[in-house]
């Protein structure tokens, strides 16, 4: 397989790990890291992933809210509601959570459904996600 081959994958893991869709990006990243792959460019092109599917959360949360009031959206009022409680709650730093399984997706929607400005969601997801490819390769290459 070739190295663009290889890392366009790792890109796509990680694109899909950061949206609605249950995947893992980690492993994957453990594998190449283990390889015969450049770990500073995995990182760039796990990140660079993740981040854009983050962001294709926020553009969801957008579009969400403009059809929130139809009888077949799939989130009740009050869930959304809730969840708009919860994120003014603890606010724009819970997006350092982003990066965490089964919470960090819904609150990189709920950041869309309200609005967070773009440029702070861009820096506090990118913080998070790198941080956790950060810490991941820096564990895996220290046993590895």
């Amino acid at each position: 397989m070739s190295d663009a081959v290889a890392y366009a994958g790792l890109f796509v893991a990680a694109f899909a790990a950061a949206t609605i869709f249950p995947m893992q990006s980690e492993a994957l990243l453990v594998a190449m890291l283990l390889g015969d792959y450049s770990p500073v460019t995995l990182i760039l092109v796990a990140s660079t992933g993740n981040i854009l599917g983050s962001l294709a959360n926020w553009f969801l949360g957008r579009w969400i809210e403009r059809c929130r009031h139809h009888r077949w959206f799939p989130v009740s009022e009050h869930a959304l509601e809730r969840a708009q409680r919860w994120y003014h709650r603890y606010g724009r730093w819970s997006l350092l959570l982003s990066w965490v399984p089964v919470i960090g997706d819904p609150l990189t929607v709920v950041a869309g459904v309200l609005r967070e400005p773009l440029p702070v969601f861009l820096l506090l997801v990118t913080v998070a996600k790198v941080g956790r490819y950060l810490v991941l390769a820096a564990a895996t290459l220290s046993i590895g």
